[in-house]
């Protein structure tokens, strides 16, 4: 356990420094990686501060200083938190992880972003400046239309041109709107909504969205970006049922069901929302901490935990395939699967996320931090290579 903890602190601090050599580096989805933080953070605070953490990532210097004084003092509040509301707890042990090997949600989130961050960039091409093909999953289009080309099963899209939207009850030019399909060169994906399957729509109350599962995927071809990729490659990491609440237009408003990736029982549930809450007056009502507390759906008491997942290896090989067959270069990914209620497409796939998050689902630490350690090898001597190359 000693030994886990100590690979787990060489990692989280070194890509706790490696945040600050990306900082102005091209990103593979933004301009760069600063523009990406600027983009995800906007709405995340540290619960129980209300401000949103973009204010901090919005100057290399201001980040450097809430790292060196601020992290410390929030990492010693947290436990003493931990310590007042858990008796038992050690301070001193807990104070230690929070600062050098924290597991909270946010945390592995980042280490996420950052781990895929430096890969696309020090993978980049010295002559053409691109960045590994397979990052262009990132594109929503692009992975329909890959995915499509492959045959994985992918969300299915419209192929006209484009759709007129009208209010019923406007006059005069207004409420009309012009949509351009991708399909046509356009910005926008023109898809019937889908249904959630039969199965999935007992575990919600009614008026619930699209609820999809989350599985976090990871690849060894990262490591040996010249070889063939080989399906033993790809592992799944883990798996949550995202169960939307009631009235939410998606499932990021959720209860996060935990899923047992071996047999597919669905665990206790917990959220994140914590994290999302934003203002001045939140310091004073916002929760630190949640735990994975919930049995029920909230909205309309429906019993969750303990129900099983329908052919959960079918739809753990499923993603490792497509990982495989669009981005098998992409160290981590996460992939929301959906259940239909469409018979000829029960499963498929709405989009992958490569700057990943696990949703608060649990997954094998000892594998997943020695898939890190051994890509971070790899990445550094990468670093080391290309300094050497430009005379540093």
């Amino acid at each position: 356990m000693q030994k886990l903890f100590k690979q787990h602190v060489r990692i989280h601090l070194y890509t706790l420094t490696a945040n600050f050599y990306l900082y102005d580096k091209p990103h593979y989805r933004k301009g760069t990686y600063r523009d990406d933080l600027l983009d995800n953070l906007r709405n995340v605070a540290i619960p129980g501060t209300g401000f949103p953490l973009s204010l901090v990532a919005s100057n290399r210097y201001l980040a450097a200083g809430c790292l060196l004084t601020c992290y410390p003092v929030i990492a010693l509040m947290a436990s003493v938190h931990k310590k007042l509301t858990c008796k038992d707890v050690s301070l001193v042990k807990e104070y230690s992880i929070r600062l050098l090997a924290p597991d909270d949600w946010f945390t592995y989130w980042r280490l996420n972003c950052v781990m895929v961050g430096l890969h696309s960039y020090l993978n980049t091409d010295p002559v053409t400046k691109n960045m590994p093909v397979d990052y262009q999953m990132e594109n929503k289009w692009t992975f329909l239309e890959t995915g499509l080309e492959r045959g994985v099963p992918v969300s299915p899209y419209m192929k006209t041109p484009g759709i007129v939207v009208k209010h019923r009850n406007e006059e005069g030019g207004l409420g009309i709107y012009f949509y351009k399909n991708a399909t046509d060169g356009g910005d926008w994906i023109i898809q019937e909504r889908l249904q959630n399957s039969e199965w999935v729509q007992s575990l919600l109350p009614p008026n619930a969205p699209l609820s999809t599962f989350r599985v976090i995927t990871c690849s060894k071809a990262a490591c040996n970006m010249d070889q063939v990729a080989r399906p033993s490659d790809v592992t799944a990491l883990s798996c949550v049922f995202r169960a939307g609440r009631e009235g939410a237009a998606t499932d990021h408003d959720s209860i996060l069901f935990d899923v047992d990736t071996e047999t597919g029982l669905i665990r206790k549930g917990t959220t994140n929302q914590h994290w999302y809450k934003l203002g001045l007056t939140e310091p004073f009502k916002c929760a630190w901490r949640s735990s994975h507390s919930y049995e029920h759906h909230p909205d309309g008491n429906i019993e969750v935990t303990g129900s099983i997942v329908p052919d959960i290896q079918g739809m753990l090989s499923l993603v490792e395939k497509s990982h495989l067959q669009l981005c098998p270069r992409v160290p981590l990914a996460g992939w929301d699967v959906v259940f239909s209620n469409d018979p000829t497409l029960p499963i498929c796939l709405l989009e992958t996320n490569l700057s990943c998050n696990f949703f608060r689902g649990s997954f094998d630490k000892q594998l997943y931090l020695a898939f890190l350690s051994n890509l971070l090898v790899d990445l550094q001597n990468k670093r080391i290579t290309g300094m050497v190359d430009k005379g540093i």
